[in-house]
């Protein structure tokens, strides 16, 4: 088995003002010089003037990985704090009024924001998104056939979204909740091959549906501008080990089916069905839900589900190095998700609401500068 398997990592950040530890709606302009100037080429705009993405070179291992982001943290934090300010890593930001951000003035966002009008102005979301590359020859959707219904399982241990503003949702990912207000976002089209795939695209533009240079949201796609699969479902982690332990299995489990003869061959409407409730349970419960993967089985915890994951991807971890990523999978099973972390620090305040949230951007704040 060839013992490499390239990929990039995206992350999210929402800039917060750390006395009111709100959300910065209009950050100025010398804030995003400094940003710039840490992040480098990876420095990205968000939707929202108050985000900023960076996005990782290309990788070949997790070492390199946690260097890369590691730094570009720690930095971020440093050249913030000058400003009195901070960032933090989370599918949402808890204290943010999404009618008080101010979207970014570039054509692209300007246009979501004119096509999708109050959708747009509520998705004040970050995510972690993870490209891993597809090999020449080998069909992109089969692949992403192959690793969709494992997809839920990393949403569960990536929640990181309970709160909205100000209040408990009663979600672990209210973000995934907001996303599915969007057209072509969540669960991707059953699909055969990526001819489909195109047919697909190809159909959408003819009717005006999509821009010709349009792509999808799903939560995980085939990217337009790159020869790989994009993992988009799981929301942002504020601690870099928990983005590293998800890009890891991501990656495993391409490469795995990658290796296969043909991937995606048991991948079935019954198992879409499926994949959509699990979903659906992986972000109202997180840790503690129950997911079904098979017709006529019983369905099983995320602890059972991780197990049934290193028995099926184990050689292949081991083949690319991460031998420890199923361990490490464990241990954010008992150190509880962050939606988890999140409400015991809300609910733990004497009086709750902004008392609480403000409590949970210090924590948020906190991890979010953590190194691995």
């Amino acid at each position: 088995m060839d013992r490499t398997q390239r990929f990039g990592i995206e992350e999210e950040y929402f800039i917060t003002d750390l006395r009111s530890r709100r959300m910065l709606a209009e950050p100025p302009a010398d804030v995003f010089a400094a940003c710039r100037e840490v992040i480098g080429d990876g420095f990205s705009y968000e939707m929202f003037q108050g985000q900023v993405e960076v996005a990782s070179p290309v990788f070949d291992d997790a070492a390199k990985a946690a260097t890369y982001l590691g730094r570009v943290r720690r930095e971020l934090s440093q050249a913030l704090a000058g400003y009195g300010l901070g960032f933090i890593c989370s599918g949402v930001h808890p204290l943010a009024d999404w009618r008080a951000q101010r979207a970014t003035p570039q054509v692209h966002f300007q246009r979501l924001f004119e096509e999708f009008q109050i959708v747009a102005q509520r998705s004040v979301l970050s995510g972690l998104h993870v490209h891993a590359e597809i090999p020449t020859g080998v069909d992109r959707i089969a692949v992403l056939n192959e690793v969709l219904p494992w997809l839920p399982m990393l949403l569960a241990l990536s929640v990181s979204s309970p709160l909205w503003q100000g209040q408990p949702s009663g979600y672990c990912s209210y973000r995934q909740v907001v996303c599915d207000e969007w057209p072509r976002m969540g669960i991707p089209e059953f699909l055969s091959d990526e001819q489909s795939f195109e047919q697909y695209l190809g159909l959408l533009k003819r009717s005006g549906a999509l821009a010709k240079d349009a792509n999808v949201w799903w939560g995980c796609r085939p990217s337009l501008s790159y020869p790989t699969l994009e993992l988009r479902m799981t929301d942002a982690c504020p601690r870099l080990s928990d983005a590293l332990v998800l890009a890891g299995l991501f990656r495993i489990m391409i490469k795995h089916a990658c290796q296969m003869p043909t991937p995606g061959s048991q991948y079935s409407l019954e198992r879409l069905w499926l994949l959509k409730e699990n979903r659906i349970r992986a972000r109202r419960c997180g840790h503690h839900g129950r997911f079904t993967l098979a017709p006529d089985t019983a369905a099983i915890s995320l602890e059972q589900w991780l197990i049934l994951a290193e028995q099926q991807f184990g050689e292949t971890a081991r083949v690319l190095g991460e031998d420890g990523v199923f361990d490490h999978a464990r241990q954010m099973l008992r150190d509880g998700s962050s939606a988890e972390r999140q409400l015991r620090v809300f609910s733990a305040q004497s009086s709750p609401g902004l008392q609480g949230g403000q409590a949970v951007v210090d924590l948020l704040l906190e991890e979010s500068r953590e190194n691995p």
